[in-house]
């Protein structure tokens, strides 16, 4: 490099350096609001165990605060085939591949964006034919052609005295990670809702066979009743009325069969298949087990926990580089620019010393007037700082809220549950006095119609708490975060490294 490029860059390095060591940052501090602490997650006392009923999911709970999930939620509900259905998910659902894409987006953005803290340099080469014409004294004219071929090295770098570019370059960090969160949450999300719909179809197939026995039961009545309408042992509307109940319990059967048919769609779409394509053996109550023992975490821990708020605290760091870049854009910006490189008429002296030409420029501009732009920026980053503060708390409040009332839901549950038990053993218990009596003539139509019909609600309310025990143990899992933080490979959800080491059905 010629004398006058060190004599030049030199004081030039040396200034920048020292104008860039002394810069101050731009950007406003971030202070978290701080969480309920020693408060808990709910009005009064915490449930720590909840009651025991008889049957299918009627397993005491333990809720043990201040522990961590082991794995991700979904194992513990001890399903092989609940497993390989969120491993299919996870490998074929559509959202993750749009998730993934944005994130990988955001990682060649920020990598852009890291591209100008380095000198840009490019090389040139060019041939040139011309042909040139020149007038002498007297109106004489000249011409002549010639060739001119060059070659060179050309650097240009913006020195970033005030930040602009590392506060850019920041928020596409905060991007990056914000977009690793969202990849989190959407298979945080996915796995939540295959789980839904598996504990959704069984509980509707549930509901089917039952009313599929209610209604094989009420024909064994109707029968009953005709026989006993034919020897005169009751009047005609006992025999209508059964006739009606009859109809009315299969007129549950349709809405039931639609529901299914819509939890069938929705785990094909899930999983990455049409409708179409979707042949999964039936899935039923049996094969979840409800888990006996419910790890907690402190409310402390849970805003780490939750991708979603992450995601949003991303958000904040992104604003705040924002403001950061909108207040550098106020002071100068610094370019230096310079070439090296080689002219001549002829390729044998291209490279001669006597060939050579340099460059070396820097150029500094300062904003003046803008009519009002950049103040305007500022105010427009600044709102966009506290839209996402603002978005943060929400965030916040609703974790915390959703693993309130989940944790309530639990408890009310497991009550709820035991009471539908108790009362669809007592509802068993009078029809089958009833129909004993009914039979002996011992009693009325009545006082059978009315036996049965409670019966029949007391079944289909027990199976409907039931899986609505699985379904808010379900919710309160995930509203602690669903474990997915345990991940050996940093940056990939481990619910996508548990799908690959799962089953495709």
């Amino acid at each position: 490099m010629p004398d006058i490029f060190r004599i030049t860059l030199r004081p030039l390095g040396l200034l920048t350096l020292g104008m860039a060591l002394s810069a101050c940052s731009f950007e406003p501090p971030i202070h978290l609001p701080a969480g309920p602490g020693s408060a808990g997650y709910t009005a009064g006392a915490a449930p720590h165990k909840t009651v025991a009923s008889m049957g299918k999911g009627g397993a005491a709970q333990t809720l043990s605060y201040g522990k961590d999930m082991s794995t991700v939620w979904w194992r513990l509900f001890h399903s092989p085939r609940l497993d390989a259905l969120v491993s299919l998910a996870m490998q074929h659902n559509p959202t993750l591949d749009l998730a993934r894409a944005q994130l990988h987006q955001a990682e060649a953005v920020a990598s852009i964006n890291a591209s100008v803290f380095y000198p840009q340099v490019s090389a040139s080469l060019g041939a040139q034919r011309a042909k040139s014409v020149t007038q002498s004294g007297g109106g004489k004219t000249n011409a002549y052609t010639y060739s001119l071929f060059t070659g060179g090295v050309g650097v240009s770098y913006y020195p970033d005295i005030f930040g602009v570019n590392r506060m850019v370059y920041r928020g596409s960090e905060a991007q990056v990670e914000y977009q690793r969160y969202e990849l989190e949450a959407a298979g945080l999300t996915l796995s939540g809702n295959v789980v839904t719909a598996a504990i959704g179809e069984a509980a509707v197939r549930a509901q089917i066979d039952a009313t599929r026995r209610i209604i094989a039961q009420e024909r064994h009545l109707l029968k009953l009743t005709e026989t006993q309408y034919h020897v005169g042992s009751v009047s005609q509307l006992n025999v209508i009325n059964q006739q009606a109940q009859l109809a009315s319990s299969e007129a549950l059967l349709p809405p039931l069969m639609q529901q299914l048919a819509v939890y069938r769609h929705e785990m094909a779409i899930l999983v990455g298949r049409y409708p179409s394509q979707w042949h999964d053996k039936p899935f039923t109550l049996d094969e979840l087990h409800l888990p006996k023992h419910i790890p907690v975490s402190l409310p402390s821990t849970l805003v780490k926990q939750r991708p979603d708020v992450q995601a949003a605290e991303r958000q904040i760091r992104y604003a705040a580089a924002l403001v950061g870049e909108s207040r550098a854009e106020f002071f100068p910006a610094l370019q230096l620019t310079g070439s090296f490189g080689y002219s001549s008429n002829t390729t044998n002296l291209l490279f001669n010393p006597v060939s050579t030409i340099w460059s070396l420029a820097a150029s500094l501009v300062q904003p003046i007037f803008e009519g009002g732009k950049l103040d305007a920026q500022e105010r427009e980053a600044k709102a966009v700082f506290d839209g996402e503060f603002a978005n943060y708390r929400m965030t916040v409040l609703g974790a915390f809220q959703q693993v309130a009332n989940a944790l309530r839901a639990v408890q009310n549950d497991a009550d709820a549950l035991a009471a539908e038990q108790s009362a669809l053993d007592s509802s068993r218990q009078a029809l089958q006095m009833a129909e004993y009596d009914y039979r002996t003539g011992e009693t009325d139509y009545l006082a059978l119609l009315a036996a049965e019909v409670q019966y029949n609600d007391a079944k289909i309310a027990y199976l409907k708490a039931q899986a609505q025990r699985y379904q808010d143990t379900a919710s309160l899992l995930l509203a602690l975060g669903g474990g997915w933080w345990h991940q050996p490979v940093k940056g990939v959800p481990a619910s996508m490294i548990h799908a690959k080491a799962g089953h495709s059905s």
